[in-house]
This record gives structure tokens, sequence and C-alpha cells, in this order.
């Protein structure tokens, strides 16, 4: 199985992204990017190139007990940036604008690789920035003025209650893009009493 662990925003944080992404997509007369769909809009903590189908329960049971232990947490999606590097690129994000969020996120993902390699998941160790995707391209791009449109977005800030594990359908989507399959979602504790989540 082909899957990730992710942070899924709320529809309304998806929507606005959306609208935001509509005219820089129009603006791409030449589809130089392969923009993201509403669907297709995660956070991905840990990617799992393959997952045995038999280590799939496993997996779901410790990543319960892992959220249980984890208070939620609150952010937002703002920012832009490019991968490698905006002289260079091939993927278009936005980024999450706030440090303690970013290193919250950060934590959870080096905690949520190793739990899915104890689980035999075949992890990719890429060095981990918070981020969701938003366009690629399949060669690398000067992507400077793209990524100064992207730089002026700001979502709402939303909480961060489940952490879910999703299964990626290569070539099953529209325009033969891969196909998103929620296959568990793990509920995040309380925050402390009397403490906003973080």
């Amino acid at each position: 199985m082909r899957a990730f662990l992710a942070v899924l925003p709320p529809d309304s944080v998806v929507a606005d992204l959306d609208a935001f992404l509509q005219p820089r997509r129009e603006a791409d007369t030449e589809h130089l990017w392969r923009w993201s769909r509403p669907e297709q809009l995660h956070l991905t903590l840990a990617f799992l190139a393959d997952l045995p189908d038999w280590q799939e329960e496993p997996l779901v049971e410790a990543l319960t007990g892992w959220a249980a232990r984890h208070p939620a947490l609150r952010m937002s999606l703002g920012t832009g940036g490019a991968f490698p590097d905006p002289a260079q690129a091939k993927v278009l994000w936005v980024g999450v604008p706030e440090e303690q969020a970013r290193q919250d996120l950060t934590a959870w993902a080096g905690q949520l690789r190793q739990l899915a390699n104890r689980h035999g998941g075949d992890v990719d160790g890429m060095r981990f920035s918070p981020h969701v995707t938003v366009a690629r391209s399949g060669r690398r791009r000067t992507a400077g003025r793209w990524v100064q449109a992207l730089d002026s977005y700001r979502s709402a800030s939303f909480d961060v209650t489940h952490v879910h594990l999703v299964q990626s359908h290569l070539g099953e989507g529209p325009g033969r893009r891969p196909r998103y399959e929620v296959r568990a979602s793990a509920e995040l504790g309380p925050a402390p009493e009397g403490e906003p989540p973080r």
C-alpha cells in the first residue's frame, strides 16, 4: 500500500485556498504547472512508499495510541515557497507561518516516521518542512513570481484534531492523478486544562 500520515485542513480552509489558487491557475496559460485539486490539499507528516497490507491494522493501533498522547494543535496556512528552491523549482507550496506550529509538526513528523518504520512502512527520510503542495512541474523551472504570489496567502486559523492514514491510488483520480482514500483517523488528545490548542 502506498500511503501517508497527514493533516487534512478543514473544508473551509481547503475551499479558501482553492479560491486563492484559481486565478494563479488561470494565469498559467502555458500550463507549466500541474496544480493540485482541492481533494489533494494536505500536509504530509510521513510518506510510506510501501506499507504491507497486514501491517495496516497494527499501524493504526499505534497511531491511535500516539495521537491520544498528543494535544490538538492550532495552526494556519500561509507564506509561499518552492522545492528545491525558486530558481529551479519542481514543487510550489504554501507553508505554516506560526513558529510554534512548525516546531510541533516537525516533532510529530519525526515521531510518526519512527512509528511507521517500526510497523513495516518504507518511510521517506527526506528532511521535513511543513507545507501543502499546490503545484508540481515535470522539470525544474524558475518560480520566483509564483512564489511571490503564493507568499501573500493567509488562511484562517484552525485546530488540528486528527492525524489521518491516507492511501494513495496512483493514476485513479481525474486526469490520471492519484486518488486519495482516508483509511483511518486518529483523534488527538485534549489540550491541557485551561489552555487552548497550541
